[in-house]
């Protein structure tokens, strides 16, 4: 189910516990039941509805806050989520009560000392489609630096670098202006982007990340959120196939 893009694992879970999904037509109820890869398999209508309840929002993250967990010193992002910070420009029908946040969770991360937009969301679909493990969702960050970056530098951002001992996939590296470069991702190791850069000689004073997929960052104020709408989506459209 979660790799259909269904649901996420933990919500699997719950639905077959309640009955609420269909194999080939038929209720199954318990947990590890095993299907063939081709089983038609459908949520019923009652989690269906559960799902479009849950709530995703779109944050631009200050400096100063955790993307998730609470550390000393340091709230979460999501402790800034209230109808007084909610963006005057969103125009999303819903109205926000506290209990949008319980259970919401950063899709992905953005450091303490980072800018820009962070996705908040209690829907596993949402999560799933970009930091699962099959996503192809990029990021973009705008990154102010210090420091002198030669052709072979610019190479090896581009790919070429490794961190913790693993080689990090190929990257979309420019320079902006003189000490601004953009950064597009289809990956997101911890202090990514300031590690990479460290290794060839640059210095981050400041990084903002300005899209993730379809989803641009726009003119969201810092500190302020909006809903994602239900007609937005992270991934891009599939290309049209001519049919001869």
């Amino acid at each position: 189910m979660a790799s259909r893009g269904l649901c996420s694992r933990r919500e699997a879970d719950h639905y077959i516990e309640q009955g609420l999904v269909r194999v080939d037509g038929k209720v199954v109820a318990e947990l590890g039941t095993k299907v063939r890869p081709d089983a038609g398999i459908e949520l019923a209508a009652a989690a269906q509805r559960q799902q479009g309840e849950r709530v995703t929002i779109l944050l631009n993250k200050p400096i100063g806050l955790v993307s998730g967990q609470p550390e000393k010193g340091y709230a979460p992002a999501v402790s800034i989520v209230t109808a007084k910070t909610r963006w005057s420009g969103d125009t999303s029908p819903r109205r926000f009560a506290p209990e949008q946040v319980r259970g919401m969770a950063p899709a992905g991360r953005l450091d303490i000392d980072s800018t820009g937009l962070l996705v908040l969301t209690q829907d596993g679909r949402i999560a799933r489609q970009i930091i699962g493990e099959q996503s192809s969702v990029d990021k973009e960050y705008l990154v102010r630096v210090k420091g002198s970056l030669s052709d072979r530098g610019m190479t090896l951002l581009r790919h070429g670098l490794s961190l913790d001992g693993k080689k990090l996939k190929p990257a979309q590296v420019n320079w902006q202006n003189r000490d601004q470069l953009r950064f597009v991702l289809r990956e997101g190791r911890k202090r990514q982007i300031r590690r990479m850069c460290e290794q060839v000689g640059l210095k981050v004073v400041g990084l903002k990340r300005v899209r993730i997929g379809t989803i641009a960052l726009g003119r969201l104020p810092t500190g302020r959120w909006r809903y994602l709408h239900h007609h937005e989506t992270f991934l891009a459209p599939n290309p049209a196939v001519e049919v001869r």
